[in-house]
């Protein structure tokens, strides 16, 4: 089945409503005591909490999504329930994190959304929606029709470097691995050959508006490097991202610089292969030559 522009818009606009509508929850929730669980998932705290707030979220935008799924044969795929793989025979599903940065949230610190992505069998995000319970911020990206930040379209402005630094965004605990210090000088390296005046590092949390930062404070990049151990993030941390990314132009592709594996058979992981998000497509294909670095 092929999805026409007209599908697409009325499917683009479902997941904004359940994006608010869970945002809305989550936002009810942010001065209140949860109960903090743990999961199966990578080798990251972030990665193995969960609250009820997660779990209420999903159940929200289910609700809102499953008759789309009816309509259009679609699969589902979310965060806290189990992948049943219907996502490798439908030609498209829903990719959901309910609660993107829940480590952030259980520590009432920014950093959390609502990630919705729709993507094909074939691992194109064609529809991404981002909504920030704290700022109210909504991004929204559908395939041919350009990208929306709070219902307005949004085109970025060239950016100019002169007298800046390029700012590289980190997920918790980036700045403690083992090659992070040999990385950070390989990637000032690159920054000043660019033209830029330097580098700096922010820590920052959850993978959705780590990437979406990027697009608010240029000049940045946000990455993660590949790994032998599960994690690195999973398929619905970066597929809204990818959309909004793909549509303006920009990269966001894994570290080798390929297309994002966003329909991974074997796995939701991500860490096989890493992942890239830059608006600089030049300093993007420089960066890809570090990969030796991670592995150290």
């Amino acid at each position: 089945m092929r999805l026409t522009a007209e599908d697409l818009t009325y499917l683009s606009q479902c997941a904004v409503a359940a994006a608010k509508e869970a945002g809305a929850l989550i936002a009810s929730y942010a001065n209140k005591s949860v109960a903090v669980q743990r999961k199966e998932g990578g080798n990251s705290v972030a990665s193995q909490v969960v609250t009820e707030v997660d779990l209420l979220s999903e159940k929200i935008i289910i609700n809102v999504l499953q008759p789309t799924c009816e309509q259009y044969d679609l699969a589902l795929l979310t965060e806290e329930s189990i992948d049943d793989r219907a996502r490798l025979e439908k030609d498209y599903f829903w990719c959901v994190d309910p609660m993107d940065g829940t480590l952030a949230f259980t520590e009432s610190r920014p950093g959390y959304s609502v990630s919705i992505a729709l993507v094909s069998r074939s691992a194109e995000a064609v529809i991404g929606v981002v909504y920030d319970p704290v700022t109210h911020r909504l991004y929204q990206a559908t395939k041919g029709q350009g990208v929306l930040r709070n219902g307005e379209p949004w085109g970025l402005p060239a950016v100019s470097i002169e007298d800046k630094s390029l700012t590289l965004v980190c997920d918790r605990g980036f700045i403690v691995k083992p090659y992070y210090a040999e990385l950070c000088n390989a990637l000032q390296t690159i920054a000043k050959e660019h033209g830029y005046c330097g580098l700096q590092t922010l820590e920052r949390n959850g993978a959705v508006l780590n990437a979406c930062f990027i697009l608010e404070n240029p000049p940045a990049v946000y990455f993660k490097c590949p790994k032998p151990q599960q994690g690195g993030g999973s398929l619905w941390d970066f597929a809204a991202t990818a959309a909004l990314f793909h549509e303006l132009g920009f990269v966001a592709t894994d570290f080798h610089g390929k297309p994002l594996d966003l329909n991974r058979a074997d796995s939701t992981f991500m860490n096989h292969r890493g992942v890239l998000f830059a608006m600089d497509k030049t300093l993007a294909a420089d960066i890809h030559g570090l990969l030796a670095l991670c592995s150290k």
